[in-house]
């Protein structure tokens, strides 16, 4: 019987704990990994805890592809699935085949590539240039290595790919290539059904992969279909929104001189109120001395209107 992982009291074994871990985006990684690591050493599970505590924190490319990975589990198959239908394709030197698919190869990496960063995107944490280009450079791996693919499958990447140098494009393979690279070998004559039968068998597991390959090639063209119609749209929308920009600031520049020519029209009024205050005051004190005199005369014209006794 095989070895079960244990269990917690959550009923979470660390394999699944792991594949959650390096899904956390870089800059949390190693909190939630120490907080893991003591959450099952509370718990008892001393070697799970062990386990934790050694993961490694990935790059933001390598957490770019596992989040792609775990996040689009379906297309993720049917990459792994065109990359070992092209990968029989180079062994068996098959031209026409590997022209099928390498013509498929460099968009579907592209489409892929924008998915991984809109995935780290929508997790809160931006691809610089070169990290993307460090996902793609994981993909193409994906694609040309076994290993590299496996690796990525299991979805615990620390860092980025690199594409083996050998793997060539469909111009290396030559024109007229045989379909078949080895030759089912003669049999003996007293049992020739024997060779016809092998050969017949290798000729179906070939249909059958090759129909595989043509099912994930035209599942990347709707998948490349769909990017380019949402890169469409976002395109529009990134239109829409810098017309709307520049509409605003030059509403924000008239506002902005209205508010300027405002300010100078209440200095200009607080001036001639100011100018005017002191008019008025002028002419008060004017008036004030002015009742002073006609009162003054008033009364020395009253006192010489009284008659001498």
């Amino acid at each position: 019987m095989g070895h079960k992982p244990a269990r917690g009291s959550t009923g979470r074994d660390v394999e699944e704990i792991l594949d959650g871990l390096y899904t956390t985006p870089p800059p949390g990684f190693v909190a939630r990994r120490e907080e893991l690591a003591a959450a099952a050493k509370a718990d008892g599970r001393v070697e799970d805890a062990r386990l934790i505590h050694a993961a490694r924190r990935p790059t933001l490319a390598a957490w770019a592809a596992n989040l792609l990975l775990r996040s689009e589990p379906v297309e993720s198959r049917r990459f792994l699935e065109l990359g070992l239908a092209l990968r029989e394709a180079y062994r068996g030197l098959d031209g026409d085949r590997i022209k099928e698919l390498s013509h498929q190869r460099g968009s579907i990496v592209s489409a892929l590539s924008r998915q991984a960063g809109a995935a780290a995107r929508d997790a809160g944490h931006r691809l610089s240039d070169a990290a993307q280009q460090d996902v793609t450079s994981t993909l193409r791996a994906v694609l040309a290595d076994p290993d590299a693919a496996e690796r990525w499958a299991a979805g615990r990447l620390e860092s980025a790919l690199t594409p083996p140098a050998g793997f060539p494009s469909s111009a290396d393979v030559p024109a007229g290539a045989p379909r078949e690279p080895v030759r089912a070998p003669a049999a003996p004559k007293s049992s020739p059904p024997r060779g016809k039968d092998e050969l017949a068998e290798r000729r179906r597991r070939r249909q059958n992969q090759l129909a595989q390959a043509r099912k994930a090639a035209a599942e990347a063209g709707r998948l490349l279909r769909r990017e380019r119609a949402g890169q469409r749209s976002a395109d529009a929308a990134l239109k829409q929104a810098r017309t709307r920009h520049e509409h605003a600031r030059q509403q924000v520049a008239a506002a902005e001189d209205q508010l300027r020519e405002a300010r100078e029209e209440l200095q200009r009024a607080e001036q001639e109120q100011q100018e005017a205050g002191e008019r008025c005051r002028a002419a008060a004190d004017a008036v004030a001395r002015a009742e002073r005199a006609a009162q003054d005369a008033a009364q020395e014209s009253e006192r010489l209107a009284t008659p001498v006794r």
